[in-house]
């Protein structure tokens, strides 16, 4: 296939700071008064943060809205992610090797810009040649506005990208704008799909083995 661009999600692809969002969420309630579940925690993985929102303050009859509990949400993960950074295993790797290419990457999370901020202070400047964030799309995953975004400002054809995602909510986002998806599962199952190549890990995966993989 013609390699355009490489479109990474983030929070579970590139990083693993899912623990940190069940473990504010646990925080919440627990401060409210409220049960958390390993199910409801499942249930956001994944989502538009307003919609985690939505979710939350139902679950737990908050008095604050919905955008008040997303910021309340980002005040503890952004704590923790400023404490230490937790990489996914090979994702530092193949962002270096994709810049060495000089293939264009793009980063496509639902998180907002103020969470995304301390992680990329820990890349070399310019990893990412765009980064879309959910408080910069009027619709989240599963809609596939955020690649398509992402595409537009590269300038590339998003027939001719990967997306490297981890969530079923993820990895439809990336199909409907017309993606290539390079699937690896971590928290949650992501059903197969047509669209959808399968990995256990961005281990040791080059920009020839990316290649490969997606040209199956």
């Amino acid at each position: 296939m013609k390699l355009a661009a490489v479109l990474w999600d983030m929070d579970g692809t590139v990083v693993d700071t899912e623990p940190y969002w069940m473990a504010t969420e646990e925080e919440i309630a627990e401060a409210h008064g409220g049960t958390w579940t390993h199910e409801d925690a499942m249930q956001l993985v994944g989502n538009e943060l307003i919609v985690s929102g939505r979710y939350i303050k139902q679950k737990l009859d908050l008095e604050q809205s919905p955008e008040e509990v997303v910021e309340m949400l980002l005040d503890g993960v952004v704590e923790r992610v400023r404490h230490s950074v937790p990489w996914r295993p090979g994702a530092r790797e193949l962002l270096l090797h994709l810049r060495a290419a000089g293939i264009p990457c793009a980063l496509v999370t639902m998180s907002y810009q103020r969470f995304v901020d301390p992680i990329l202070e820990h890349l070399p400047p310019g990893t990412f040649d765009v980064v879309v964030t959910g408080d910069q799309v009027d619709r989240g995953k599963p809609h596939p506005e955020p690649y398509l975004v992402a595409a537009d400002r590269l300038g590339v054809p998003v027939t001719d990208c990967v997306a490297i995602e981890d969530s079923p909510t993820g990895a439809a986002s990336a199909a409907a704008a017309g993606c290539t998806v390079l699937v690896v599962p971590h928290h949650v199952p992501v059903p197969p799909q047509p669209g959808y190549v399968y990995r256990e890990s961005l281990t040791d995966l080059g920009v020839a083995g990316l290649v490969d993989a997606v040209s199956r």
